[in-house]
């Protein structure tokens, strides 16, 4: 199967170019001018240069193809650089969608994100949410995967808590540190993405992709800290209603961690049952533990 995939230059997409790879599908990678140096040399790998959100760079982009993965997607906003989560999400997924039923590729696999819906509380969730839409009513053979906080070699949440620790004698955590999540690995992730290229059973279906463990934010830098050796992490937590100015005041300067709706989706939470996206795809989800000894390093 020749597969067109738009987000491979990502920390995602590197992972899913290889499963691809070896599982015996071709690939088109869907590059942006000045990410080529981020393309990987990966087989017969094909570069088309372009950007789903100017749909003049996609004519022809799909000839040949058999099937569309979209992972495109961005988990802060940069308005000035034209960097938004309605761009992103929902007008590279038109663009995306429209080009698919123009080039006649009916197979139409779709990266969107655990706690997604209708009225959510962020522009994250509800940009996913409409792209989600697009593809539900677009006529396409399409399958959707919602991903919980993805961890891996390469992954910016786990290895940017890392290197604070390595940094800092003590681990500011936002409000009381319950809130919990389902961390799951890359690899499963991609796996059952290029699995469900072949599986017509998986058409019009979604699925929420979770680890097997449900942790505190504490619990998990408890863990972070047993992978770099460390004992007990020292944690002070602040409480919200005294973060809430500062970050609304800090969040426009790209060097500050955090922003308004990253921290209202991690106090959501982020967790889901994983059985029925492992069952399908026959998966044992790699636990956290496991998962970050292979790359988390004193």
């Amino acid at each position: 199967m020749k597969v067109f995939l738009a987000g491979g230059t990502g920390f995602v997409g590197g992972e899913i170019l290889s499963q691809l790879t070896d599982a015996g599908h071709t690939c088109r990678c869907l590059v942006r001018r000045g990410s080529e140096s981020k393309v990987p040399t990966i087989g017969s790998l094909e570069v088309h240069a372009g950007d789903a959100t100017a749909p003049p760079t996609l004519e022809n982009a799909l000839s040949g193809c058999d099937a569309v993965i979209n992972l495109i997607g961005v988990i802060r906003e940069f308005p000035r650089r034209g960097v938004t989560f309605r761009r992103l999400h929902y007008e590279a997924t038109l663009n995306l969608v429209e080009v698919a039923q123009k080039q006649g590729v009916k197979r139409f696999i779709q990266m969107s994100a655990n706690g997604t819906r209708e009225n959510a509380s962020t522009p994250y969730h509800q940009t996913k949410w409409q792209a989600e839409q697009v593809i539900r009513t677009s006529g396409l053979d399409w399958t959707v995967f919602r991903p919980s906080m993805i961890f891996g070699a390469g992954d910016q949440f786990v290895n940017m808590l890392a290197d604070m620790m390595r940094r800092m004698p003590i681990m500011p955590v936002v409000g009381d540190g319950r809130y919990r999540m389902s961390p799951v690995a890359v690899e499963d992730v991609a796996a059952g993405i290029v699995s469900a290229l072949t599986m017509p059973d998986t058409i019009g279906r979604t699925y929420h992709c979770c680890g097997p463990d449900s942790l505190s934010y504490d619990e998990i830098l408890d863990r972070i800290g047993h992978a770099l050796g460390r004992g007990r992490v020292r944690k002070l937590h602040h409480p919200v209603f005294l973060l809430k100015p500062v970050v609304s005041l800090l969040e426009s300067f790209p060097q500050f961690p955090l922003t308004n709706t990253q921290m209202t989706m991690l106090l959501e939470g982020n967790v889901c049952d994983p059985e029925q996206w492992a069952s399908t795809f026959d998966l044992d989800p790699v636990s956290f533990d496991k998962g970050i000894k292979r790359y988390i390093h004193s």
